[in-house]
């Protein structure tokens, strides 16, 4: 699970396992390590009906309802998005990059826009 952040935008980057393990469990938790201090990265299930957010602890959870993740994990949809008061939500699928980078990219998704070369 890869985390962006852009001013009042905060965007979750799932692989094909992140999606399986969320839909599955429930919940999913990264961490950067700062040494003297971890910063937590998450996403829950709920049951609600609209993403929304929370910075608690070191922590910054988006909370996803039921519905939308059975949906994300079991069709095509690349994401969804919302608000939460001025903060914009959006949680998407890796998919793997056009250009060659040194990132492992095995598990992520395809990338629709690629060639298929025959």
């Amino acid at each position: 699970m890869k985390i962006r952040i852009k001013g009042n935008s905060l965007r979750y980057r799932l692989t094909r396992t992140d999606t399986s393990r969320l839909a599955e469990k429930g919940y999913l938790q990264e961490a950067v390590d700062f040494g003297s201090k971890q910063l937590l990265y998450a996403l829950r299930v709920v049951d609600d009906e609209q993403l929304s957010a929370t910075f608690r602890d070191d922590a910054i959870t988006i909370y996803v309802p039921k519905a939308l993740i059975q949906e994300f994990a079991d069709t095509d949809k690349v994401g969804f998005e919302g608000t939460h008061g001025n903060l914009y939500l959006l949680v998407e699928k890796d998919f793997t990059c056009l250009d060659d980078v040194a990132e492992d990219q095995s598990d992520n998704y395809p990338n629709p826009l690629a060639v298929k070369k025959i």
